[in-house]
């Protein structure tokens, strides 16, 4: 897999501008679903987070604007991986990234335990596959959700929180996975008006918890009616400012 050419990615800017992001024109590109999942996750300075599935590095990068902390990234793909290398030292953001199949983890993720870990797994199943490679991997399901959220705990430190964003037709394959291994399950939606379903859900969850299962109210990402619909004060300061998601 060939890295990307300069006129393969553009620049993007998150967080007010705060945050700028090289990604390809074409493929998989992150959007506001990185910047939620960094927003959920109940971060604390200087813990050590790792991020499985980081593309570019979106999620992580905005997760140290909000408290500085160690990351570490996993990524399938080198040209992704390359991008997330690029955007750290174009940040000023440090990053330790491991470029291999998070199935086949090596061992200097092995060897060591984390915090927090947070995903954004592939949502699709089936339909049809787009003529870009870097985005059927990033958006299509290859390696099975259970094999990322097993994964993902086997890699936190006792009482550490994996953090998920995903859509909600795959809720009931998440909640199977994290049963009897995590406690204080917590799962909130997303949804774009207060009249409409939601779109996205987040689930984060403990380690070694005994705590029950919560579902809290909705996110509800905009305001307005069709056609001048606007983000919610709640989240324009989550995009725009880096606020933290309140459960």
């Amino acid at each position: 897999m060939s890295i990307f050419s300069d006129s393969e990615i553009s620049r993007d800017y998150f967080l007010d501008r705060e945050l700028t992001i090289f990604q390809p024109i074409k493929g998989y590109r992150a959007a506001t679903d990185p910047v939620f999942l960094a927003a959920a996750c109940p971060v604390k300075k200087g813990q050590d987070i790792l991020e499985l599935g980081c593309g570019v590095g979106t999620a992580s990068f905005c997760l140290y604007k909000r408290e500085k902390v160690n990351l570490t990234g996993v990524e399938i793909q080198k040209n992704y991986a390359a991008l997330a290398i690029k955007n750290s030292q174009v940040n000023n953001i440090p990053i330790h990234i491991e470029v291999c199949d998070l199935l086949q983890m090596t061992k200097n993720i092995k060897n060591k335990s984390f915090d927090h870990v947070i995903m954004n797994p592939p949502y699709y199943n089936a339909g049809t596959i787009s003529k870009n490679s870097g985005r059927n991997t990033s958006m299509r399901i290859d390696s099975p959700l259970s094999g990322w959220l097993d994964e993902g705990i086997k890699r936190l430190k006792a009482k550490g929180w994996i953090t998920i964003i995903n859509k909600p037709e795959n809720l009931p394959k998440i909640l199977i996975s994290l049963d009897k291994k995590v406690g204080d399950i917590q799962i909130k939606t997303l949804t774009t008006s207060e009249c409409t379903i939601a779109n996205r859900v987040i689930i984060r969850a403990q380690k070694d918890s005994k705590s029950i299962t919560k579902i809290y109210p909705p996110l509800i990402v905009h305001t307005g009616q069709a056609g001048l619909k606007k983000f919610s004060d709640l989240a324009e300061n989550i995009l725009r400012r880096g606020y933290p998601i309140i459960f």
